[in-house]
């Protein structure tokens, strides 16, 4: 809720003026972060007898967007199946093949999430990477969405991992916890 374009904000007052319209119109408290413009990665994690087993690394591709859109992947390039965001995001995979530091370095700070937040069956970490392609951890998903057109569901796909038997593997591993 409330990350759209205009989301992207910069200095202290329209950070501000931002948090404020978000909790008159949502409710809560609201904070901000640093902005990290680069590329985007989601790392899939399914935990396999007590092992969190990691699937193929999507970098989220902004396909056909405005150069003055913000490349974020906000409510409607999730949910909003009417929208532009929603038909031009998707991800794509091999991307390593040409980058294997940045996805040792991903797989490493996937797994130290999961570790350091005692995950189980099921999660995703998202990143966003610099120009330096220094990562940031921009989530630690422990619940995402498991739509068989969702991400994980591509990842499982990217994987050769049938989509009944990877619900299987959460259903085993929630008996196991």
């Amino acid at each position: 809720m409330g990350l759209d374009d205009g989301a992207v904000v910069a200095g202290r007052e329209a950070v501000a003026a931002r948090a404020q319209a978000s909790a008159a119109r949502y409710g809560g408290r609201w904070f901000a972060e640093r902005f990290i413009d680069g590329r985007e990665f989601n790392v899939a994690v399914i935990e396999r007898d007590g092992v969190p087993d990691l699937l193929p690394i999507g970098e989220m591709i902004f396909e056909k967007w405005d150069e003055r859109k913000p490349r974020i992947v906000g409510y409607a390039a999730k949910w909003d199946a009417a929208t532009l965001e929603y038909r031009d995001t998707s991800p794509m995979f091999g991307w390593h093949e040409r980058e294997p530091a940045l996805k040792k370095s991903l797989e490493q700070l996937t797994r130290d999430c999961w570790n350091l937040f005692g995950l189980t069956g099921y999660a995703r970490i998202d990143f966003r990477v610099d120009s330096k392609n220094r990562p940031y951890i921009l989530e630690v998903n422990p619940n995402p969405c498991l739509e068989p057109d969702a991400g994980v569901a591509a990842a499982c796909a990217q994987a050769g991992l049938p989509y009944d038997e990877f619900i299987e593997d959460i259903v085993r591993a929630a008996l196991r916890g």
